[in-house]
């Protein structure tokens, strides 16, 4: 129980963490009239292939009609719906500062994306971001380049094994690999999901109001004592400018920490840093610092690498969903950022473990359909339509409410944000 806490507080400090590089890549995109023009015109095409094509063109099955698991079956409600999912995780990033990546894959899928299309569509949405934002240059300086080649060359081994793994469940059977990729977030949303609540009751009955982000204490135990005290070649040096003469671990731990990284990236459809960071600080002995910077340049090669070489070329990439997703999340970002000072961060932590609570349940109430499909579980087509669209509901209906709670709060408190 003890391991479960601390693992639960250092993903929320990598989640942290993640958020603030996103609202920075997010605001060096919206103050570029650049930018925001290149934005505007991928949207119109966007918008006119939609309009243009996919409503009016009846595709054969095998090639991507209606009941096909094949990337070409596309809708403007689908692409308005990316928008709209992009706005409610931007949200959620900027005002709680934390975790809304962990709605998009689940929410694409709810929204009638096949699993490997949204992991594939998610990884680009991430990458497109951090090109465009380029923010990455102010964080240079606390990366340790002999960390970030080590971990990168894990990382790119991680992301083509779980890039395979997830094609081959795929194309042995469609369904299958839904259900693995709900499987995934099933166990991941549920323990963020019970700790999140967790500490939201606690702090409710303590009467205290916390902050928006939570987060718990970094450190170093034995296991990073260990690891750095084992001298296998090549030995790398890291923190040079935190302690004299810095400290040095093997190169090959921190492969092993980037190969997991990856693969895990490659099959949810994330950049990986809220695995980078408890596996850098808890494991490794990485200061904060440094982990930072390493993490957000690893954020931008996983993805990309992972986005290219194992989505893209395959065909498991919704170009224009991933352009309505960071459209919607530029705009969220920048208003949740600006709700945080307006409003007691303890109702935020707790539309937070609601929200991942509701993607839980989602997940978790599709898995009956899938299994029924899979023909491992015998129920009614009825009970598993009714179970899905009870878990699409309760997450939608909970997304959605958070969403205008922070816009409503935005608009009505717009006096109190100019003046603040």
């Amino acid at each position: 129980m003890k391991f479960a806490r601390k693992f639960y507080a250092a993903m929320q400090e990598a989640a942290i963490a993640h958020a603030r590089w996103d609202l920075e890549v997010s605001t060096s995109i919206i103050q570029d009239k650049r930018k925001v023009w290149l934005l505007a015109a991928l949207t119109a095409m966007g918008l006119m292939v939609s309009l243009a094509f996919a409503d009016t063109i009846d595709l054969p099955s095998m090639l991507g009609g209606k009941k096909a698991y094949t990337p070409a079956f596309y809708t403007t409600g689908i692409f308005m719906a990316s928008i709209a999912i992009g706005l409610c995780a931007g949200l959620i990033t900027g005002c709680i500062g934390a975790g809304g990546g962990f709605i998009i894959t689940p929410a694409l899928m709810s929204a009638g994306i096949k699993g490997i299309l949204a992991v594939g569509t998610d990884l680009f949405h991430i990458f497109a971001k951090a090109i465009m934002g380029t923010a990455v240059h102010k964080k240079l300086g606390n990366v340790s380049v002999g960390l970030a080649i080590a971990f990168l060359v894990g990382s790119g081994a991680g992301v083509l094994g779980g890039g395979v793994l997830n094609r081959m469940i795929y194309e042995a059977n469609p369904v299958a690999s839904d259900a693995f990729i709900s499987v995934i977030y099933v166990v991941l949303l549920g323990f963020l999901g019970m700790y999140a609540m967790t500490d939201f009751l606690r702090l409710r009955k303590a009467g205290g109001g916390g902050d928006a982000h939570g987060g718990g204490g970094g450190g170093t135990g034995g296991l990073p004592a260990k690891l750095q005290s084992a001298n296998i070649p090549p030995m790398i040096s890291f923190d040079e400018d935190l302690i004299p003469g810095g400290k040095k671990i093997s190169g090959l731990f921190v492969a092993l920490c980037g190969l997991i990284v990856g693969f895990m990236a490659a099959i949810m459809g994330v950049g990986g840093g809220f695995l980078t960071f408890p596996m850098f600080v808890y494991v490794l002995g990485v200061s904060s610092f440094t982990t930072v910077g390493t993490d957000i340049l690893q954020i931008i090669f996983t993805a990309g690498f992972a986005a290219i070489s194992q989505y893209a070329i395959y065909g498991f990439i919704f170009y224009t969903l991933a352009m309505g997703m960071l459209l919607g999340s530029l705009l969220g970002i920048q208003v949740g950022a600006l709700v945080t000072k307006l409003v007691p961060g303890l109702y935020i932590r707790g539309f937070y473990a609601l929200a991942i609570l509701a993607g839980f349940v989602n997940r978790l109430f599709a898995m009956p359909g899938k299994l029924n499909d899979m023909k491992i579980l015998s129920i009614s087509q009825d009970l598993s339509m009714f179970l899905t669209n009870i878990g699409n509901w309760l997450f939608f209906l909970t997304i959605g409410a958070f969403a205008l709670w922070v816009i409503s709060t935005f608009l009505s408190k717009t006096k109190g944000l100019r003046e603040g």
